[in-house]
């Protein structure tokens, strides 16, 4: 991350920095999401212009989303649509799409706690169900004036094991 961070600076390039956590809210090798983000902006002068979390649920990262700097600078959430482990996805040999409806509510929830996130959607499991029940509920959201405007994005269907 920290690579790809000093690269894009240097070539005077916008960068965002996505991180994955495992159902601990940490990265893989244990480090946490304030940890991450601090690491990186030391190392970089700052230098991404916001920070995200992709392929994990909700369920995972919720409770570990930092507060102070490196948590103001989180804005966006791609999350996965099942509550399964990665090793679990990985080893199934049907992809587990969970539930939309929870999945738009644990949104909600999301930017209530962090209204600093403005970019949501879906990656590994989500579909046209998931991003209508995400979309539906930030409208309501937007509707009843307690958030600012959101933009959905999406991430490329996961490939499925076959045998």
């Amino acid at each position: 991350m920290i690579g790809i961070a000093r690269a894009a600076a240097e070539a005077g390039l916008p960068v965002t920095i996505s991180f994955t956590t495992e159902t601990d809210g940490r990265l893989p090798d244990g480090t946490s999401l304030a940890a991450a983000g601090d690491a990186v902006d030391a190392a970089t002068g700052g230098s991404p212009m916001y920070y995200g979390i992709n392929c994990a649920h909700p369920a995972h990262f919720a409770a570990a989303l930092p507060g102070g700097a490196t948590g103001a600078r989180i804005r966006s959430v791609r999350a996965n649509a099942s509550r399964k482990s990665h090793t679990e996805l990985d080893e199934s040999p049907d992809l587990d799409t969970g539930d939309p409806v929870q999945l738009a509510r644990d949104y909600l929830g999301l930017r209530a706690q962090h209204p600093q996130i403005t970019i949501v959607g879906g990656c590994c499991g989500t579909d046209a169900r998931h991003i209508r029940a995400i979309a539906g509920s930030v409208l309501a959201t937007r509707a009843g004036g307690r958030a600012g405007p959101v933009l959905l994005s999406g991430c490329r269907p996961a490939r499925i094991r076959s045998g």
